[in-house]
């Protein structure tokens, strides 16, 4: 996924009220940009950090910059939580996702149930449906999801479940948006119930698929698979 303007480089001064944060220009101007992630943001906030913009020009929006990705020890992080469901969506149809490949109609947003999917994919032979989350939490080597709990994600693994029940495709697809991990878990400790449903969904057919992803200026594209450890 390529980003379609020039982003706009600055130094992070601080987050708050969840969808806003406070940057310092190269120029020395401090702007007040939009942050799509409500997570917490645990181990990718830090003051003075450097970051990347995306210049919004919708004079409906209050904010004129988007929040992009930060700078911590050395590697990008993904922090818009818009990009992985752009580039799943891309990457199923271009076949680039190792076990997502083959499929001749890829949508985004489609309901089943009581739950909207990110995306739907078919072929003659199957239908899958694939709900897409964005990681961006580090605890040594592992890639934590969610990061603040998570009703909404049961919700998802559930509908899943029945999903896969129906006798379809069902998908968990995580993006780490990082690349200073190894292994993809649940973040037990912070969500324990998340954790327990995805256990539970694992063992009723619902299959995990974790992608890390390389964070630049320029584009995000995917890197490898991360083995998972539930």
């Amino acid at each position: 996924m390529k980003f379609k303007t020039q982003l706009i480089h600055g130094k992070l001064i601080k987050r708050y009220k969840r969808f806003l944060a406070d940057v310092e220009l190269d120029d020395g101007t401090v702007v007040v940009v939009h942050c799509t992630n409500s997570g917490t943001m645990k181990s990718c906030l830090e003051s003075g950090a450097e970051v990347y913009l995306t210049p919004v020009n919708d004079p409906k929006r209050k904010t004129k910059f988007t929040w992009e990705m930060i700078r911590i020890n050395g590697d990008w992080i993904g922090i818009n939580t818009g990009n992985p469901n752009v580039l799943a969506n891309e990457a199923i149809k271009n076949n680039e996702i190792p076990g997502l490949t083959g499929y001749s109609n890829v949508k985004r947003e489609v309901k089943y149930g009581d739950s909207r999917f990110d995306v739907f994919a078919e072929n003659e032979h199957e239908k899958c449906f694939i709900e897409v989350k964005n990681v961006t939490l580090k605890e040594g080597k592992y890639a934590l999801f969610p990061d603040a709990v998570t009703t909404r994600g049961q919700k998802h693994l559930k509908t899943l479940m029945q999903v896969k029940a129906d006798g379809m495709r069902a998908v968990m697809l995580y993006i780490v948006q990082r690349t200073d991990v190894e292994v993809f878990a649940p973040a037990k400790e912070i969500d324990p119930d998340y954790a327990a449903a995805l256990k539970d969904a694992v063992e009723n057919g619902v299959e995990v698929i974790v992608m890390q992803a390389k964070i630049k200026p320029e584009e995000i594209r995917f890197t490898n698979l991360l083995p998972v450890d539930i």
